[in-house]
């Protein structure tokens, strides 16, 4: 292609590796200047064009945002921290890529992991269905630490009340329900003492705070656990609710 005094807008982007509509958006913002035109009216572009053209490609490419390649032009510093900005973006952005690609090799090898929150695929063995997805509907509605406090608690083995509880069916008999429950109890009990966090929850919940959360995860109990397992849950917690309770 001959330089005849100058190329056209479409020689222009096709020399670039570009289109003819981008390089008529950097003109409209300002990236890119427009020539001189010819006597027929047709723009003629020159080598100044082309490199500044192939510039802007090349910081785009790099991933250096639009509206950052103006202020770029007008001080080396500012060119710095736009890049350091950019390399810090990247690091974050294959960090996660990275973490996303370990918990799919465990996913693809147990692909029941796929329903459980971040950190908790190990377990993903160990735990009912209702559990996992108890665990999932946890993962938003709860902060971090205490979520790494439920994993904690889930790493530990089942109790044979906790078993019971799982495996309680909705005709479950009164005599059952309140055994079971007189059983929960200290195991609860004991739980929030080595965790007060998750009391300060429930507390919180129970006295009207952060009620959004609070309502997702009474609904997730009330829909995740079958009446007689919800029955057994309240009254643990009328016994651990008494003044006189003691482990």
């Amino acid at each position: 292609m001959r330089n005849r005094g100058g190329w056209s807008t479409r020689e222009l982007a096709e020399i670039a590796g570009t289109t003819l509509r981008t390089v008529r958006h950097y003109h409209r913002i300002g990236l890119l200047e427009e020539p001189q035109r010819a006597a027929n009216g047709y723009k003629q572009y020159r080598i100044r064009h082309l490199v500044r053209l192939l510039r802007i490609r090349r910081l785009v490419d790099l991933g250096v945002p639009l509206a950052d390649i103006a202020a770029m032009d007008n001080s080396v510093e500012g060119a710095e921290r736009t890049f350091r900005a950019l390399d810090a973006e990247l690091a974050a952005s294959i960090e996660r890529q990275q973490r996303i690609r370990e918990e799919l090799a465990g996913i693809l090898e147990h692909p029941g992991r796929a329903d459980l929150p971040p950190g908790f695929g190990d377990l993903a063995g160990d735990l009912a269905e209702d559990e996992r997805a108890f665990l999932l509907v946890c993962s938003r509605v709860i902060e971090p630490s205490v979520l790494a406090t439920l994993r904690e608690t889930c790493t530990s083995t089942p109790t044979a009340a906790e078993k019971d509880l799982h495996a309680l069916t909705e005709d479950a008999s009164e005599q059952a329900r309140q055994g079971l429950a007189e059983r929960l109890a200290p195991e609860i009990d004991r739980e929030q003492q080595k965790h007060p966090r998750l009391r300060e929850l429930a507390e919180q919940g129970a006295a009207g705070q952060e009620p959004r959360s609070w309502s997702v995860f009474l609904h997730a109990v009330v829909e995740l656990y079958n009446p007689a397992q919800i029955d057994v849950l309240q009254r643990a917690n009328v016994i651990l609710d008494r003044d006189d309770f003691a482990e």
